[in-house]
């Protein structure tokens, strides 16, 4: 017999992780090994829970689950990451990209189709559509231009959306160019600001596509 697909569960409403817990625990391939209301410390439960998948809300009130995505993928790359959640925009979308989620569901998604995705993120298959990552590249992208819009950020500017490109946090950022973390903070207000940006994935995306990989 195989293993079961063990399951953690990250959502702020009670009722909602209640309602998870009875529909999960009913299939016999499934154990629930934790569950969690808040992002602060999740990461870490996640990691030591021994958890195959985490399935993770969106929007939490101290955080997200695409940046514990992101904290999971790091601590153990091989922990599958499933993003449930309330919103549909571009943006989160693309942000559970870049944080590595494995897939990326509607909460008003059918029972059924829920098992189905957790099954599958578990055998290793990605359940994010492409098409949304290229429709979110194609706003970004400067319209009708060549030049690279990256043209007014300092050199300093530059190397941190590179970083940034690469999905790692501002205290990341900060250990890598050996900067205070409020110095990287500030310049990424900067970088937002002359990029006419509001949100961080936005310039992440923009990175990705003009600046040159780096080596490492």
């Amino acid at each position: 017999m195989t293993d079961p697909v063990r399951l953690f569960l990250l959502d702020d409403h009670e009722i909602v992780r209640r309602g998870l817990i009875d529909l999960l625990s009913g299939e016999p391939d499934f154990a629930v090994v934790g569950e969690s209301g808040v992002a602060t410390g999740a990461a870490a439960a996640i990691v030591a829970s021994g958890a195959t998948v985490a399935i993770l809300d969106g929007r939490l009130p101290d955080g997200s689950g695409i940046d514990v995505c992101r904290d999971v993928k790091s601590a153990d790359p091989g922990i599958r990451c499933l993003i449930l959640t309330s919103f549909d925009d571009d943006e989160a979308v693309l942000a559970a990209v870049l944080a590595g989620a494995d897939g990326y569901l509607l909460k008003e998604v059918r029972a059924t189709s829920l098992v189905d995705a957790i099954r599958s993120v578990a055998a290793g298959a990605k359940l994010l559509d492409p098409a949304v990552t290229e429709r979110v590249l194609d706003r970004v992208r400067s319209p009708g231009t060549h030049d690279s819009p990256l043209g007014l950020l300092t050199p300093r500017e530059t190397e941190i959306l590179a970083l940034i490109a690469e999905g790692m946090s501002n205290r990341e950022i900060a250990g890598a160019l050996f900067l205070a973390e409020k110095t990287v903070k500030n310049n990424v207000s900067g970088i937002l600001s002359k990029l006419g940006m509001q949100r961080r994935t936005q310039a992440a995306v923009l990175g990705a596509e003009w600046l040159p990989k780096r080596n490492h």
